[in-house]
């Protein structure tokens, strides 16, 4: 097929009105758009109570009135007008925006592809004003309210071309919907009312960010978040991050805003994803809704017409603080550490001395001392109930706890967790995951709590602690300690292929960091010498295997530094305790007593919940007790 040929004019001068449709290809893409800008405008004017009407997804027909301040008849015209607006008059202002318009073209722009009027009121005009079209209509007096009214009707009526490319109504309308709910989102402070077809559809009034996140992302969301609030020098990070078990299969749960605009950032988006890495390896998505404050002169928000981009000045450093806050968040979820207040972040983590990269944020962060690698020494005295095979049933109740310390206190084994003193009584502070009542097909542990039942995965949990303690190895060993390495009194060796092999030796060096000694012992065999000493009770072969296929598929570099977290992950898996061993109630109590004092220990590495409870209130439900 040919392609057309140029038709060769000579230059010249564009009309105003072709200009502005024009510049409507970049500001007005389709109703949700429109939807943006007017909402954004009536916040900047001061409005407390917003209303959306849409008919037939916003193609027809898109009203917004707001309470705000109202625009004076003689500023009318001017509204309509490209490049005019009250919101900056110099670059300086440019340079601090701190409104959510600035252009002063959204107005003219959708006015050249739609048929739109403003009415609107000013508090101390008699009655309100309306204009017609564009700039050039003619103001006249009319009726209504303190605030404004925008009705744009017939969208892209004068450029059926660019019409044929919107979406059906349904799809149209879910776009001017997730819109509202963005803008919403970002000001509990505001009413807001939508509107589709003479249908309300969504009216949330004004309340704290609790209730207007709940009311808008659900209750799901509600009952699986984090509150953070975290403040360093000009920046402050507010809102709530999800739990992983909260976590999506898309992206579509995620609210970012800088100084109260939505934005997409892909530096906002890693940082955050970075801080998840931890507890949600794979493809899910975290869900979250978080606020960054800063001074307007510190971001550039005039990137795109669109202003959904931002610039920082200084990127690395908002990277490092928003990376730090959240994981902060995120590493307080632990059975002990539900409602407690993280400490403030300091200023290293935001500017990491020594050159550091904001693409590699773990290497920032250090998790303490290296825990037990294996199940501590049960901490309760010999003989007591709770040092008792699992199979014998459990009647003491939590009240009692104090008289099974009444033993003299043992000495404390090398790696053991911290015994209780003689005279101490644990309370549910002590001890929130309760004390091991039984094991449930070699699968769960059945605890019990002052709140009631407490069900462990064992699995996930053990591999959450061996996770956090591998982490802490490493950690230590790049700070100049030891890493702990168990050498095999008899070597462990397995055929390999040439690949294997060949990794094994150009990578000694990483294997030597990560705590493993393979080495080539013929063209077709490999040896392991040693591994880590917290993995010492795995499958020497089958952990081999797993390190080598890793360095192998992401070099050796690369492994220890943006893959690291995935590969102790997986080693971790492998090394925990399998389904179906049979624990004693000692080795239960240690598993709980580990969990208690592991970081993110709620979630193992995938995001799935590693324990859960049931209030004793739930179990009188499920058997009508008291009804």
């Amino acid at each position: 097929m040919n392609a057309p040929v140029p038709t060769h004019r000579p230059i010249q001068q564009l009309n105003d009105q072709l200009i502005s449709q024009i510049a409507a290809g970049e500001v007005v893409e389709r109703p949700s758009a429109v939807v943006k800008e007017l909402l954004e405008n009536a916040l900047d004017a001061g409005a407390t109570q917003i209303t959306v009407r849409l008919e037939e997804g916003g193609v027809k027909r898109i009203a917004i009135t707001d309470n705000g301040r109202g625009i004076a008849p003689d500023q009318l015209p001017l509204a309509l007008a490209r490049h005019a607006t009250s919101k900056i008059a110099s670059l300086t202002d440019l340079e601090n925006v701190a409104t959510l318009g600035f252009r002063g073209e959204a107005l003219a722009s959708i006015a050249s592809v739609a048929a739109v009027s403003i009415t609107s009121r000013t508090a101390d005009a008699p009655h309100a004003w309306e204009i017609v079209g564009s700039h050039l209509g003619m103001v006249a007096p009319s009726s209504g309210p303190c605030g404004t009214t925008i009705d744009v009707q017939d969208l892209y009526f004068n450029t059926p071309a660019r019409r044929k490319f919107l979406k059906s109504e349904q799809t149209e309308y879910g776009h001017c919907a997730e819109v509202v709910r963005r803008i919403a989102l970002a000001r509990p402070d505001v009413s807001f009312s939508l509107t589709h077809n003479g249908r309300t559809i969504d009216h949330w009034n004004v309340c704290e960010m609790a209730r207007r996140s709940a009311q808008i992302l659900g209750s799901d969301f509600a009952e699986a978040r984090l509150p953070i609030d975290e403040a360093a020098g000009p920046l402050r990070l507010h809102g709530y991050a999800g739990l992983p078990t909260a976590s999506k299969a898309r992206a579509d749960g995620q609210f970012f805003y800088v100084n109260g605009r939505f934005v997409r950032d892909k530096l906002l988006v890693h940082a955050v994803r970075a801080a998840y890495q931890d507890v949600l390896h794979g493809d899910r998505f975290p869900a979250y809704v978080l606020a960054l404050d800063l001074d307007p002169a510190l971001v550039d928000v005039n990137v795109h017409p669109s202003k959904i981009e931002v610039r920082f000045r200084d990127s690395r450093a908002v990277h490092q603080f928003v990376f730090h806050a959240v994981q902060r968040a995120l590493a307080a979820t632990s059975a002990t550490a539900h409602g407690s207040v993280p400490a403030p972040i300091t200023a290293a983590e935001i500017a990491p001395s020594g050159g550091s990269d904001w693409r590699r944020p773990h290497e920032q962060t250090g998790f303490g001392a290296q825990l037990a690698p294996t199940f501590s020494p049960s901490p309760f005295p010999p003989g007591s109930r709770w040092d008792a095979p699992a199979t014998q049933g459990v009647a003491q109740s939590t009240a009692n706890y104090g008289a099974l310390f009444a033993a003299p206190e043992r000495t404390a084994t090398a790696g053991a967790l911290p015994m209780p003193q003689p005279s101490s009584a644990p309370s549910n502070d002590d001890f929130p995951l309760g004390f091991a009542l039984a094991q449930l097909h070699g699968i769960y542990i059945l605890a019990q709590n002052t709140k009631g039942l407490v069900l462990v995965d064992m699995h996930a949990a053990h591999e959450r602690i061996l996770y956090e303690q591998l982490k802490n190895a490493l950690d230590a060993q790049v700070g100049g300690q030891d890493m702990g390495v168990q050498s095999l009194l008899i070597p462990v060796t397995f055929f390999a292929d040439a690949i294997e092999v060949a990794t094994a030796t150009d990578h000694q060096d990483t294997l030597k960091a990560l705590g493993f000694d393979i080495a080539a012992l013929s063209p077709t065999t490999l040896a392991v010498r040693a591994v880590p000493t917290l993995l010492k009770n795995a499958d020497a072969q089958t952990l081999a295997r797993d390190v080598l296929r890793d360095v192998r598929e992401y070099g050796g570099s690369r492994v220890l530094i943006e893959r690291r977290n995935e590969l102790l992950g997986t080693l971790a898996c492998h090394t925990a305790v399998r389904a179906n061993r049979i624990l004693s109630t000692q080795e239960m109590n240690a598993l709980l007593r580990q969990m208690e004092s592991t970081e993110r220990a709620d979630q193992c590495n995938h995001g799935r919940p590693t324990w859960v409870q049931l209030d004793i209130s739930a179990l009188d439900k499920l058997f009508l007790r008291g009804q």
